[in-house]
């Protein structure tokens, strides 16, 4: 990786200095509706590895090999998803969908990362309950972990050699996972904190802290959405378009939920879990890990909709399917129903359960970006807003790089406190393919699934 261009020194900003080349590439072709449609969709059935994972695959292929979106103004749309309640990825694929082809393209892009993940999740749910041993998924699963470990580690390369271009960001990204793995700070204080702490740099130092550099400055624009090109026409903000966006989304949020509840009464089951994790998604901030110690004492002890030991193995299933980890409330709306149907069949209250929780968990992730986004589009060509976005990255690179350590924690050296090396063996292997021999992640991660099969297969 280059080392980082300086910037004009221009008060506007207005291009690169006379001495600095302009190389340009040939300019990708727009997608059509289609083609975003199946990219989408393999998206959903591939995007294991947690937040930083699936936010790896986004970048690797609509930065790098598609280049649908350029760097900067994927990290623009990224760092702004990562300050709103929800999970990250599935927010990020809704804007650049929307970014592409407006409002349904930003339905099918977040609605196809979330569609998979559910069915899969349904249907292991119903295995879980109605037959209780899972031999040949845990397996796999055995695969699969380690798989996302090395997810991670190649995340944390991606973004840091491009993020991490001076002392400056350097030092924030490793303030960050300090903060994060031996203070425990929460993570909305930690990207507060770093945003902070760029709009303070760029006074000081403004070469140091404008890395994501803002609308007009860079030189390659060979992207659709790139860096010199003006929004879209249907990213115009206005008055009329947020008013309609949030009535709509707010009809369609507590619609099914207000009649659960005035058909089945207020304290059936499915009106007590739309409610309550329509709750959960507005303070979702800082990603599943900040949220679901709550999630679990509240379906725990306060509801009953499950055990302690239920809870635990639904958050090993969403761990270890593609789509994002808070898509566990689908497995507690699923158990919770199905163990107090309230009269209804166990499976039929379970699959209402389920979408219930899903519903009132997603619905509010599009109503953050088609209402916001257009406004932070706006936001491009402001140079401080830049500088605490670049703070922000680089501190993303600390937070995910903590990630990386909890996840190799949990696979490669489990409670027993001994070396899994096959586990160990597997995500090296699973880095090495994806750094080095830029294997496709689908095919890594149904490697890492056959390997955790066959692994079981030969040692019993």
């Amino acid at each position: 990786m280059p080392p980082a261009t300086p910037l004009s020194d221009s008060p506007s900003g207005s291009g690169p200095t006379d001495d600095r080349p302009v190389v340009e590439a040939a300019k990708a072709p727009h997608p059509s509706f289609g083609d975003a449609l199946r990219f989408w969709f393999k998206l959903g059935l591939i995007s294991f590895g947690g937040p930083a994972g699936q936010i790896a695959i986004m970048h690797a292929e609509l930065v790098d090999r598609k280049r649908w979106i350029s760097e900067s103004r994927f990290l623009h749309a990224l760092n702004y998803c990562m300050l709103l309640p929800g999970p990250e990825a599935q927010q990020l694929a809704t804007y650049v969908g929307w970014l592409l082809h407006g409002t349904a393209g930003g339905i099918v892009a977040g609605g196809l990362f979330v569609i998979p993940s559910a069915f899969l999740l349904w249907a292991l749910s119903w295995i879980y309950l109605a037959c209780g041993d899972l031999p040949w998924i845990a397996a796999a699963f055995a695969g699969l972990k380690p798989v996302v470990v090395a997810i991670v580690a190649a995340a944390v390369l991606r973004i840091g050699r491009r993020a991490l271009k001076n002392a400056a960001m350097w030092t924030l990204a490793g303030a960050a996972f300090i903060a994060i793995f031996f203070l425990e700070i929460p993570f909305p204080l930690i990207i507060l904190s770093a945003g902070v702490t760029g709009l303070a740099g760029y006074r000081l130092a403004p070469r140091l802290f404008t890395v994501i550099e803002p609308h007009g400055i860079t030189g390659h624009d060979a992207a659709v959405i790139g860096d010199r090109h003006s929004a879209p026409d249907h990213a115009t903000p206005s008055f009329r378009r947020s008013i309609r966006v949030l009535a709509a989304c707010l009809l369609l949020w507590w619609t099914p939920i207000l009649v659960a509840g005035g058909w089945l009464g207020w304290n059936h089951t499915l009106y007590q879990e739309g409610a309550f994790f329509s709750k959960a998604a507005m303070v979702t901030f800082g990603g599943a890990y900040a949220v679901l110690p709550y999630v679990a004492q509240q379906a725990v002890e306060r509801f009953g909709w499950l055990a302690p030991g239920q809870m635990l193995d639904g958050l090993g299933l969403a761990e270890t399917t593609p789509g994002p980890l808070i898509m566990v409330v689908q497995f507690v709306g699923f158990v919770g129903a199905w163990q107090h149907p309230g009269g209804w069949p166990p499976l039929l209250a379970a699959t209402l359960g389920a979408a219930l929780s899903t519903w009132a968990t997603f619905l509010p992730c599009f109503l953050w970006i088609l209402l916001g986004a257009p406004y932070i589009e706006r936001l491009r060509d402001n140079r401080r807003l830049s500088a605490a976005l670049s703070a922000i990255t680089a501190a993303v690179v600390g937070v995910v790089l903590n990630l990386a350590v909890w996840f190799a924690g949990h696979a490669i050296i489990p409670s027993t406190a001994t070396v899994n090396w096959f586990a160990a063996a597997t995500a090296i292997a699973a880095f090495i393919a994806m750094v080095r021999w830029k294997v496709d992640i689908l095919v890594v991660v149904a490697s890492g699934a056959t390997l955790g099969i066959a692994h079981k297969l030969f040692t019993t």
